[in-house]
């Protein structure tokens, strides 16, 4: 059932993600070029809407409707560098592949199947990090 779920609410972001133009190379080329707001409109939406759901969730300590378990969101640890140097790595990747996470696999379920080299990347990038995070400053 779970699976079904979520594979469901996967389909739904994807055809969100497409017809939104989120997964569009030349809408990302124009964001980084500061000539449209689509894509800061989209972000800023998301942004929003996530702000107004975490105080919810957090505020009517709201369950789970496939488990009946509470939904929590654990606090975000303090410090500047971290979040500074992520940004910049998951910014410098995004402008260089024109695609972030999300929109990978909606341009990949598309049939833009040289996407699969930044996934490869991308998924490169995450082993990595695993192996070096005890080395990084946190």
């Amino acid at each position: 059932m779970k699976t079904i779920v979520y594979f469901s609410i996967g389909i739904l972001f994807g055809i969100t993600m497409f017809k939104s133009e989120a997964a569009s190379w030349f809408r990302i080329y124009e964001m980084f070029q500061f000539k449209a707001f689509h894509m800061y409109g989209i972000i800023g939406s998301a942004l929003f809407c996530g702000v107004i759901i975490t105080y919810l969730l957090k505020t009517f300590r709201v369950t789970s409707i496939l488990d009946g378990t509470e939904i929590q969101i654990a606090d975000k640890e303090k410090g500047w560098k971290r979040y500074l140097f992520g940004g910049l790595f998951f910014g410098f990747g995004w402008a260089i592949s024109g695609a972030c996470p999300g929109p990978m696999f909606t341009t990949l379920g598309a049939g833009f199947f040289p996407i699969i080299v930044v996934i490869a990347a991308a998924t490169l990038g995450t082993f990595c990090y695993g192996v070096l995070q005890k080395y990084l400053p946190h």
